[in-house]
């Protein structure tokens, strides 16, 4: 799972287009000659997806351009959006969470920004970025399904010691049986041979 790419835009439909207001992106996975493009266009997919959905909604596009990945959009009521692009494998509560987040916290740090009307410096989406990175610290049901994938594996493991003890217990049984046999012979053997022989 990986993400490329998040933005804060503001677009009250007061504008053209949508405005980033604040964006992180991780392209080292790229080449050389397609970072230039894939920095170009992961700001384009963000205000082009976020221009296109009404207010309140949250939806999720497939990038035609780029069909390993897909970005997920939020856009409030009151104009401000967040957009998140990641591969196919990343789940879209975990990509909600993560930009209803992202919008609660820009909101209250960044005051006036319904006014904004240039890209401000706002280090949290970088940190935000990197966070995100592992969805289950975003979706608690992520989290407690791995949780148990977890206890599963332990308890499976803790089983198969179990049974592997088990087999050597029943090897150690079966020659105490084997044991028990010889020490009774040994008993009675050695039983005859004092009985014919007495010291006084």
């Amino acid at each position: 799972m990986k993400v490329l790419h998040m933005s804060i835009l503001r677009y009250q439909r007061d504008t053209a287009e949508p405005l980033i207001l604040a964006q992180e992106m991780d392209i080292a996975a790229f080449g050389f000659f397609e970072k230039k493009t894939v920095r170009e266009l992961l700001p384009f997919f963000s205000k082009t997806v976020v221009q296109r959905i009404k207010a309140g909604e949250r939806i999720t596009v497939d990038q035609e351009e780029m069909k390993d990945y897909q970005v997920h959009a939020h856009v409030r009521s009151d104009g401000l959006a967040a957009t998140m692009t990641a591969d196919h494998e990343y789940p879209a509560r975990a990509a909600f969470a993560v930009l209803a987040q992202l919008m609660d916290d820009f909101s209250e740090q960044v005051s006036g920004w319904a006014g904004l009307g240039a890209p401000v410096e706002w280090p949290p989406i970088k940190e935000a970025l990197a966070k995100c990175q592992d969805p289950t610290n975003y979706d608690k049901i992520m989290k407690i399904q791995r949780d148990l994938d977890d206890t599963t594996t332990v308890l499976h493991q803790t089983i198969d010691n179990l049974l592997e003890r088990g087999e050597k217990l029943d090897t150690l049984v079966e020659r105490s049986d084997d044991l028990s046999k010889q020490s009774k012979m040994f008993y009675k053997q050695a039983r005859k041979t004092n009985s014919c022989c007495v010291i006084a």
